[in-house]
């Protein structure tokens, strides 16, 4: 029964983002229903407790990153930086592989360090563009980018800096580089099969005479400007973006240590504020590299910049908020679900699955999936069965590196149902619904699933790592 009840939490949040209700509202009405039907005493423990205290704890953490990625993104699109690069873009490679290009962009951004959040504001002004002047139809955005930026640049690529490739070193004592052959091999298995089935898609639109479409929402502002930035003006704030990102990463831990602390009050005695630097620090460093990009846009593009300053960072700040509302919500319905009877239902009956590198997959892309999240699921899994995962794995000689890369992958597969924040985040950005365009991020979620297993396949018949 608790199994039920968390599966039908689950299902019903599920179904609601699906036909378009907001989760700030249904995620905690979802938790607290499963919570009333387990138990009825913990509903208004649960919800001030955990549920708040996760989200809240959430929007402490990211709600900057939301609003800086926001405003970046939308300077971008007002400067005409997005037409420049775009009309580049044509030149270099063809109307025909315009998806290609965004997904080449936000791969490019995201195996720099920049957060999947930011990339889905910035690149999407020229995802809008390009898609427009190739006529592609706007629903092929979000697959679009979910390709680019929630996949092999996420967790597949030895080196990324994505969280999600961070969080198996401190129980595996890997680092960022493990399994590289499996990484590459899993990376190229998904960008070759995930350009097939978006080509394929686009080519069945066009041969049922589908273009960009009509009566759309959050379309980017048309360049009100006189002659466009030459390219290189242009992407110049994409790649200080990252560069600065890099920089912050390794420069930050070195400045304030491994821990900092001050005095928040000249006066009285209050208690000093600790703060442990490595949690935050890649935090800060994507803060500062945004400041960075941004104070770039004004410099090189000033003028129409500050035209549409004012209403522009208007809509940018309210795309922030619901972004940064919606996934916050997530994360506390995610935490809520990970504490119930139910949830250690589906933790041991997953522990069951015999063979060691597909039990650790399931588990961990079934967790990331029940809870709307890669790295909260995979922390989910680690903590409670890295132990189990690392005693099968010394039994039948299969390397750390391999169960590293294994997790991460995994952690990206079935994290990317409806109810996940970051996908929640895209379709919002690019003003469509699931109806509309969730069918091919499922697509690539699927494509991104099967690639865990192709890994899998390829280590035990070649013993590559």
């Amino acid at each position: 029964m608790a199994f039920v009840i968390v599966l039908a939490a689950l299902c019903f949040l599920m179904y609601v983002a699906y036909r378009g209700h907001s989760v700030i509202l249904f995620a905690p009405v979802a938790a607290l229903g499963a919570v009333l039907l387990t138990d009825p005493s913990l509903v208004a423990p649960m919800f001030t407790g955990l549920f708040m205290d996760k989200m809240v704890g959430f929007l402490k953490l990211y709600f900057p990153v939301f609003l800086l990625g926001a405003v970046f993104g939308k300077l971008i699109e007002v400067s005409g930086f997005s037409k420049s690069i775009v009309a580049a873009t044509i030149r270099l490679l063809g109307r025909e592989r315009a998806m290609l290009s965004i997904v080449a962009v936000c791969a490019l951004l995201t195996y720099g360090g920049v957060s999947l959040f930011v990339v889905v504001f910035a690149v999407y002004p020229f995802a809008a563009e390009l898609f427009r002047q190739s006529d592609i139809p706007k629903r092929l955005i979000p697959g679009t980018i979910a390709l680019g930026a929630f996949t092999f640049t996420m967790d597949a690529l030895p080196g990324t800096p994505q969280i999600q490739n961070i969080i198996p070193t401190a129980f595996f004592g890997t680092d960022t580089w493990a399994a590289p052959w499996l990484g590459l091999i899993g990376g190229v298995f998904i960008l070759i099969v995930g350009l097939l089935y978006l080509n394929w898609r686009r080519r069945v639109a066009l041969r049922a005479g589908e273009g960009y479409g009509e009566n759309l929402i959050n379309e980017p502002a048309p360049f009100a400007g006189g002659r466009l930035a030459h390219p290189a003006v242009a992407i110049l704030p994409l790649l200080l973006v990252g560069i600065a990102n890099k920089a912050f990463s390794v420069w930050l831990p070195q400045v304030y240590g491994a821990q900092h602390r001050f005095d928040p009050a000249v006066i009285g005695d209050a208690a000093p504020v600790v703060q442990e630097v490595s949690k935050i620090a890649a935090i800060w460093a994507v803060e500062g590299a945004l400041l960075i990009g941004i104070a770039a846009v004004v410099v090189c593009a000033w003028k129409p910049v500050t035209a549409s300053f004012a209403e522009g960072s208007k809509a940018a700040i309210g795309g922030a908020l619901l972004a940064a509302m919606n996934t916050a919500s997530e994360y506390g319905f995610g935490a809520v679900i990970a504490a119930l009877p139910g949830f250690l239902v589906v933790a041991n009956a997953l522990a069951a699955i015999p063979n060691p590198l597909v039990n650790e997959a399931v588990t961990v892309t079934a967790l990331a999936g029940i809870t709307g999240s890669a790295s909260g699921g995979m922390s989910i899994a680690l903590a409670a069965m890295a132990d189990s995962f690392i005693a099968n794995a010394n039994a039948a000689g299969i390397p750390m590196e391999v169960l590293h890369r294994v997790a991460a992958m995994a952690s990206g597969g079935m994290d990317t149902l409806p109810h996940n924040g970051a996908v929640i985040t895209l379709l919002a950005v690019t003003g469509l619904t699931h109806r509309q365009a969730y069918k091919d991020v499922f697509a690539i979620t699927l494509i991104k699933t099967m690639a865990v297993f192709v890994v899998i396949g390829v280590f035990y018949a070649t013993g590559v790592v």
